[in-house]
């Protein structure tokens, strides 16, 4: 009798966790039923700084600002979420391995929708087009990618820039940095003689002076917010809350706020 009883009192501590269980996934969804990892929260995975897209920023509620923490803001505030941004490396972000690990629901990092990301991302509609560029020094003699034959030049781990130089910049001794924060650093300080990147990053560091863009480079670039293959709900989701965001003139003033031609 004590055995059976224990077998019974077991059973039911299972079928209880069980139960709550079921509740606790249950719960880790939007209003719409996406998936997400926290309840009512969007959990936002970044690599911080890359202004002006994302940055540091100690004032604001999240503790980050920029041009994509503008734009998801927006969009957790329409999906009635709540908005929690983390830092993390690119690579991880590009790979999908930030996301598979359950680290967050979606990454808004300046990220290129390309082919070969989607064999493990989903993406949103495109919200950004962007163009590749070459930084140099003011007082460079470098004046095009055709000069950066045994020039060393600064490019970030995963990224398409990393790709386009790789297959453009003929000769160039090609250097690796986890983040435009080191690659900025080279610079200044003379260890690499160049940087090749995404065109409004570079303009940021033209506008603290000493350096300037000699050349850009068209590559049909969109931007697009990254989610965890499978989860096509919170794909719907942010695609819907983009277009209410064009469609009402929002996008067009966070534009403007940062991409403004004065």
């Amino acid at each position: 009798m004590q055995k059976s009883r224990i077998t019974a009192l077991t059973i039911t501590a299972l079928a209880t966790l069980a139960l709550t269980a079921c509740g606790s996934e249950d719960s880790a969804k939007s209003a719409t039923g996406a998936e997400l990892i926290k309840k009512d929260t969007l959990t936002v995975c970044s690599d911080v700084p890359y202004p002006p897209f994302e940055d540091f920023d100690k004032s604001s509620d999240t503790g980050f600002k920029g041009f994509d923490v503008d734009v998801i803001s927006s969009v957790a505030e329409q999906l009635d979420l709540k908005l929690k941004i983390q830092d993390s490396s690119f690579d991880a972000l590009q790979s999908g391995q930030a996301l598979n690990a359950g680290q967050c629901d979606l990454v808004a990092s300046a990220m290129t929708i390309t082919d070969d990301r989607k064999k493990n991302l989903d993406f949103s509609d495109g919200y950004y087009a962007s163009k590749q560029s070459l930084l140099v020094p003011a007082d460079s003699k470098i004046a095009s990618i055709g000069d950066l034959d045994g020039v060393k030049v600064g490019v970030q781990q995963g990224t398409t820039g990393k790709t386009y130089t790789e297959e453009n910049a003929k000769g160039a001794d090609i250097v690796t940095f986890p983040s435009d924060a080191e690659m900025y650093q080279a610079i200044k300080a003379g260890q690499v003689q160049a940087l090749l990147q995404d065109l409004p990053v570079n303009l940021n560091h033209v506008a603290d002076g000493g350096f300037k863009i000699v050349e850009t480079y068209d590559t049909d670039e969109e931007y697009g917010f990254a989610i965890k293959k499978g989860n096509s709900q919170l794909v719907k989701d942010v695609n819907g809350a983009l277009e209410k965001m064009h469609s009402d003139g929002s996008y067009d003033t966070i534009y403007n706020k940062y991409f403004e031609v004065k």
